[in-house]
């Protein structure tokens, strides 16, 4: 039976449910400029999970938002003098297209906040009344924390918090922003919501109860806390979360990667020079509630990794057919494999497995035993399904050892493109790295200015 790590009792709990519908909320994305790698690590995360309880034979009403205005896209439009919605639009499409790449599962719906404003204002107007929140001495509507018990340790128990004060904007007046030409009417002036009521409003209006509550260990404090505890005020005891689902960040040397320290990787450009099955390799390397350490070096030895997953697949019928006999032998990886799922989704632990299949293969094959390695070999790629690798048509994309030159030089293309694009933005440790690795494969680099030449040795 399924185990699940529940944030809200800080511990590993079975999944029950006494039906087979599953209603899941995520906090989407921010989209003030591209998706990054942590995006990428906490959606593929939730997309195996979807994936498994299918398997299960539930059916899930999955909700991912999406945050389309707040003071870093008002910033940004203003930088790039691009309309706001102009930005939101090309930041949606760009995050699909990027999801599409890695084949993400889609949402049933993906609500906007610039649609719900209306509905904001009404609870807003709500909270004011049980007084809960208040009009500030600068107009903005504020919650005050004082009047619930035990702030801050409703999502996560034993936090710290004695010295944390702050009462969390509801509506912000664009009179008390640095950026103020934009926003809604309301009945305390032109503004915008704060983050936090984004999120209580559209999940109580489009899943009210909700089996798994999911996001990145980031937010856990403030925006989950405060979501809770809005949410509460607003619906009472119609408003249920069962479980609190919160994935590992992406850290570095540094700390968190993140857009404020411009340390951070965007998808974009790392499907540039990586697969999309090396790239989400990497990122259930690490236990999906631990930090993942980022590090390109990292993602280089993922694709070592992946290609002696498909190299073994080489020369195997992964169409045969599989006898009761057959599937005695196989129940061995059966019984590992849901083991490893049913707790907790170790992954790290199936990917230990998929390496001693991956041995078992190698040594049949050596022996002249392509029948028995081919029925391994498609339990495994059955295996690799619920985490969208070992697809049929990427099989050819690394087995293929004469690749065209055309496809090989617009691959140095673009890892000199994005090295000169490193340069620009003084990130030199990973134009370094560039450089490194092209030079291993014969190839030199001639820099002028913020372009480069390169030309094989």
């Amino acid at each position: 039976m399924l185990k699940i790590f529940n944030t809200l009792n800080n511990k590993k709990e079975f999944f029950i449910k006494s039906n087979k519908n599953i209603n899941l909320y995520v906090c989407g994305v921010t989209i003030s400029n591209y998706c990054h790698i942590g995006h990428a690590r906490t959606f593929y995360f939730f997309d195996i999970l979807i994936k498994y309880l299918e398997y299960l034979k539930y059916k899930c009403n999955y909700i991912r938002n999406i945050t389309d205005i707040d003071d870093k896209i008002i910033f940004n439009s203003n930088k790039y003098n691009i309309s706001i919605k102009n930005l939101s639009d090309l930041m949606i499409f760009n995050m699909n297209k990027d999801f599409n790449k890695l084949n993400f599962k889609k949402p049933n719906f993906e609500p906007k906040t610039s649609n719900h404003i209306n509905l904001i204002i009404f609870f807003i107007k709500k909270l004011i009344k049980f007084n809960y929140a208040y009009i500030s001495y600068n107009g903005d509507i504020l919650f005050n924390i004082k009047l619930i018990k035990n702030y801050g340790n409703n999502i996560i128990k034993n936090k710290n918090l004695n010295n944390f004060k702050s009462n969390f904007v509801l509506w912000k007046l664009n009179i008390n922003s640095k950026i103020k030409n934009f926003g809604w009417e309301s009945p305390w002036g032109v503004g915008r919501p704060g983050w936090h009521i984004e999120c209580s409003i559209m999940s109580y209006k489009y899943l009210k109860n909700i089996d798994i509550h999911g996001g990145g260990l980031d937010l856990i404090f403030p925006h989950h806390e405060n979501e809770f505890i809005l949410s509460k005020c607003l619906f009472k005891n119609k408003y249920l979360v069962k479980n609190w689902i919160h994935t590992g960040m992406v850290i570095n040397d540094y700390g968190k990667l993140s857009k404020s320290k411009n340390n951070y990787f965007i998808i974009k450009d790392l499907l540039k020079i990586y697969h999309p099955d090396i790239i989400k390799f990497f990122l259930m390397s690490t236990h999906y509630r631990k930090n993942l350490n980022f590090n390109l070096k990292y993602l280089d030895k993922a694709e070592l990794s992946i290609k002696k997953i498909y190299f073994c697949l080489r020369d195997l019928n992964l169409n045969i057919s599989l006898s009761n006999k057959d599937k005695n032998y196989l129940k061995k990886f059966d019984y590992y494999f849901y083991l490893y799922m049913n707790d907790d989704f170790n992954i790290p632990k199936i990917y230990s497995l998929f390496f001693n299949m991956v041995n078992k293969i190698n040594i049949l094959k050596y022996n002249g035993n392509y029948i028995l390695a081919s029925k391994i070999g498609k339990k495994m790629k059955y295996f690799a399904n619920f985490f969208g690798l070992l697809n049929e048509n990427n099989i050819n994309y690394f087995l293929n050892k004469n690749r065209n030159k055309i496809v090989y030089i617009n691959k140095i293309n673009k890892f000199i493109n994005l090295r000169n694009k490193a340069r620009l933005l003084k990130k030199w440790k990973i134009a370094d790295w560039i450089r490194k690795k092209l030079l291993k494969n014969n190839i030199s680099i001639q820099d002028k200015n913020y372009n480069s030449y390169w030309y094989f040795n």
